[in-house]
């Protein structure tokens, strides 16, 4: 008789082997999208060769465009053509072969084709033997069926470097070209800040941090008795907090140049005037982002005099904003309107765009809020009169301050203005 333990335990079984199936399935047809992407990307190279002179506009023309239809980050479609491209030339036959059967998915592919990089290099540049690029492929994909794509990185970094006769010293100087800092939000009004720096420096901000962090909680036991102190912060909480002091209120070295000097921390914030009274505690939006605490956003209204005043229409549009002079309105109106660039899916904030005419100044297009909007130095190119009208990007602006876009195949895509929705 099956009792109902066993009936649950194969149960689970098959969900887990379906899921795995499935999981096999997803790969198989993400090897499908990089054939398809690596042929695109073939055809991207024929039109350059033949118009060299637009080879930038027509590689960001196609890249927008998947970006666009795909509803992916530009950067992702980046990643993904480079690595279709690099299997479809013939490098890797056996992680390819290992991709289309669903064995490896897309993550793995991408961190073998990146540490590939340096055996590559070696191999162009006549450092090393042609056979050991075969060599990395196979154990690559030996690594790859049974790792996961974090674990296969840094094996295959490994290999590729010792395949490559490259030093350390070599490899940390190449790394130290890829330092970084990125913002990603994680929701409840936080985010998650990832900076990418020499692994020594970073241990000794840490240290330094911690070190700092400890006198300052030593310092509540030695506070005197009539004083009542409710500093509770745990020692990863004073960390952050000094981090976020030294970065934001310290003041430049001399070796960075005065330069540095007036240089401040920028951003948008929407709130209703009823919060900023203290009638209500609605939240407040931190634009581009998302909901801002009340408490944070009254804080912020009393140290800094830089605001705008925003009126809203009843669908949560803005309407207008009280001004000095005409021009810094339309200003005031676009920056508060817009928030970020203004291609669909692009979120590059308002201050590193430019305020571009939807429709060209040089073909009658007006100087007016309808017809005006911030774009990134990336977008603005794609609706260049000098770009091919193969490679042009069009768009037109509706009265609420949509845009749509028309790509070079005669797809539209459509953005529309973020709308501050809590205040309406």
């Amino acid at each position: 008789m099956t009792s109902t333990t066993d009936l649950s335990i194969e149960q689970r079984r098959a969900l887990l082997d379906a899921w795995v199936e499935k999981r096999r399935q997803i790969a198989r047809l993400e090897a499908e999208a990089s054939d398809i992407l690596a042929e695109r990307m073939r055809l991207c190279t024929a039109e350059s060769d033949e118009h060299p002179y637009h080879r930038d506009a027509i590689h960001r023309s196609m890249v927008a465009e998947y970006a666009a239809a795909g509803r992916m980050s530009q950067g992702s479609v980046e990643y993904a053509l480079t690595d279709a491209g690099f299997l479809a030339d013939g490098h890797h036959p056996r992680v390819q072969e290992a991709f289309r059967a669903g064995a490896i998915s897309a993550a793995h592919v991408r961190e073998i084709v990146r540490a590939a990089g340096v055996v590559r290099e070696a191999v162009n540049n006549r450092r090393t033997d042609p056979d050991v690029l075969p060599f990395y492929d196979s154990a690559a994909v030996i690594v790859a069926e049974h790792e996961t794509p974090a674990r296969t990185r840094a094996q295959m970094r490994e290999l590729a470097a010792a395949l490559a006769d490259s030093t350390t010293v070599e490899r940390h100087e190449r790394a130290a070209s890829e330092r970084t800092v990125t913002v990603r939000s994680a929701d409840d009004g936080l985010s998650v800040m990832t900076v990418v720096l020499p692994e020594y420096l970073a241990t000794a901000i840490h240290d330094r941090l911690t070190r700092l962090a400890r006198v300052v909680i030593a310092g509540r036991s030695g506070a005197e008795p009539r004083f009542e102190t409710t500093d509770s912060r745990t020692i990863d909480q004073v960390r952050t907090d000094l981090l976020i002091d030294l970065l934001l209120a310290s003041d430049p070295s001399a070796a960075n140049g005065s330069g540095l000097d007036s240089i401040q921390a920028r951003i948008q914030v929407t709130v209703a005037a009823t919060t900023l009274a203290g009638i209500d505690d609605r939240p407040a939006h931190l634009d581009g982002h998302g909901p801002l605490h009340p408490d944070v956003a009254r804080d912020l209204a009393g140290r800094n005099g830089g605001w705008s005043r925003l009126f809203l229409d009843p669908s949560g549009l803005v309407a207008e904003t009280d001004a000095y002079t005409p021009t810094e309105s339309m200003r005031r109106f676009l920056r508060a309107r817009d928030q970020h660039c203004r291609f669909p899916g692009c979120r590059m904030p308002v201050h590193r765009c430019q305020i571009d005419h939807t429709f060209d100044h040089a073909k009658g297009g007006r100087t007016e809020i309808h017809n005006l909007g911030h774009l990134c130095a990336t977008h603005h190119v794609l609706k260049h009169p000098d770009v091919g009208d193969d490679h042009r990007w069009t768009a037109h602006q509706l009265p609420d301050g949509t845009i749509d876009w028309r790509s070079p195949l005669g797809r539209t895509y459509r953005d529309s203005p973020p709308r501050r929705v809590m205040f309406v």
